[in-house]
């Protein structure tokens, strides 16, 4: 496992960004700006999931697709990390899918292609970004995943978890689970699925449909995996 080591400068650089983005919110993305960040050669994919004929989950009240609310997340996130001055690799800009046609076996199609970015950018840390579901209504708020098998990537997104539980909006503290994901397993370097809310409870829903939201739950991620380099 290939572990990342970190200039003072650019932690001292994160840790500035942090304290500014939790003093005034959601200026967060002006203040990284601001801030004389040299992280130029730290390279982040970031990982908008589903698109096209997959959808993901939907709605439980509005439909809305989840592989919408990934990207609104997504390019909400490469904002911050761009103005912090990383290298930010997307996969998805679209609302098309990574498969070619929509013929049979396109999902693993789609996936090997993401993994083709990944591996092709020299990712220093990949974030997937998704929505989750479950039977169980009740159930809401964000949940990391990290492959049981890295060190790093379980560090990352306890971090990631940490700033999610610290949002206002929490109302049950959740720990970061291991998973045995494709996309954990692209790099050596630190991968994690940040499943932003529950589109199955009504709450969350009403949430993560608001672009105010998507800003806020994208800064929170952001927080968290800058936390990590520190």
């Amino acid at each position: 496992m290939k572990l990342i080591v970190f200039k003072k400068s650019v932690i001292i650089t994160v840790i500035a960004i942090i304290i500014a983005g939790i003093a005034l919110g959601l200026c967060a993305g002006a203040l990284a700006a601001s801030a004389s960040a040299t992280n130029s050669g730290r390279v982040i994919v970031i990982d908008a999931g589903h698109g096209g004929v997959d959808a993901g989950v939907l709605g439980k009240e509005t439909k809305i697709k989840e592989s919408d609310v990934n990207l609104a997340v997504a390019k909400q996130l490469k904002g911050y990390f761009s103005e912090a001055g990383f290298k930010v690799v997307m996969t998805r800009t679209s609302n098309g899918g990574l498969y070619g046609l929509p013929t049979s076996g396109f999902k693993m199609r789609d996936m090997k292609k993401r993994k083709q970015i990944i591996e092709e950018s020299g990712a220093d840390m990949v974030i997937s970004v998704h929505q989750n579901s479950c039977p169980l209504e009740s159930r809401r708020g964000g949940q990391t995943f990290y492959d049981p098998q890295s060190e790093t990537g379980k560090i990352l997104a306890e971090c990631i978890q940490a700033s999610l539980n610290d949002m206002e909006e929490c109302v049950k503290k959740s720990s970061a689970l291991p998973g045995d994901y494709y996309m954990l397993k692209c790099t050596d370097n630190p991968s994690v699925i940040v499943e932003c809310g529950f589109l199955t409870n009504g709450e969350d829903e009403k949430l993560l449909s608001s672009p105010s939201y998507q800003q806020k739950v994208a800064y929170a991620v952001f927080k968290g995996a800058v936390s990590f380099f520190g």
